[in-house]
């Protein structure tokens, strides 16, 4: 089916790929496109076969989760990433969302849920635990986002819901034209790269609760 959620699946132990292909491949709208064991070799597939997410282990021989998603970032790679880890702390995790990462389940987590997290990423919102955006907020601060104006935050509040400029400009009653400007403007303001990383700055900074 052409509209199904292209997933590949990064982590070095094999039986937890082959687990998560097992299940994956039975839901109607999620196809397994590729595996990879480690961060270099992941980053070349998902090069190579253009995933929309990212299943990524953070703790992995080599090549970890975090040097992964600083390369797809190298590579300006469109692919979302949800990051499959085995640890609880927050802390853990924070250098991955920090490097792009679009939130994070635990191995652990009911198969469904997984399948709504995937589809969840997708669609462009961000999965954070209540506990690691507390800790992002606190490290970080919000005095960055007090350098936009207040419709620049409008925008990037409906930016972290995962919505479209398209979108956006009929929620907001804006030309989409204005809306990309905006858009630019805010990247520029905060220094970041891309959607994703302005969604999670939505987050730390209070501006629209965690999904």
């Amino acid at each position: 089916m052409a509209d199904r959620i292209r997933v590949l699946v990064v982590d070095d132990h094999q039986v937890v790929r082959q687990g998560l292909r097992s299940f994956l491949d039975l839901q109607h709208d999620i196809e397994v496109v590729g595996e990879a064991a480690d961060g270099a070799s992941g980053v070349a597939a998902a090069e190579e076969l253009h995933p929309d997410v990212v299943l990524l282990d953070l703790r992995m021989p080599g090549s970890d989760g975090v040097a992964a998603l600083n390369g797809l970032r190298e590579r300006r790679n469109a692919a979302r990433v949800l990051v499959v880890t085995s640890f609880t702390d927050p802390a853990t995790v924070l250098p991955a969302v920090r490097a792009g990462a679009a939130g994070y389940v635990y191995k652990d987590v009911d198969p469904q849920a997984l399948a709504a997290a995937i589809r969840s990423v997708h669609a462009g919102h961000i999965l954070l635990h209540p506990d690691v955006a507390r800790v992002l907020a606190a490290g970080e601060g919000h005095h960055a986002t007090d350098r936009l104006t207040a419709r620049e935050r409008e925008v990037l509040a409906e930016i972290a819901r995962g919505r479209s400029n398209r979108e956006i400009a009929k929620a907001l009653g804006l030309a989409e034209k204005t809306v990309k400007t905006h858009v630019s403007a805010i990247l520029g303001k905060l220094g970041l790269q891309d959607r994703t990383q302005a969604a999670l700055h939505a987050v730390r900074a209070g501006l629209v609760d965690e999904t």
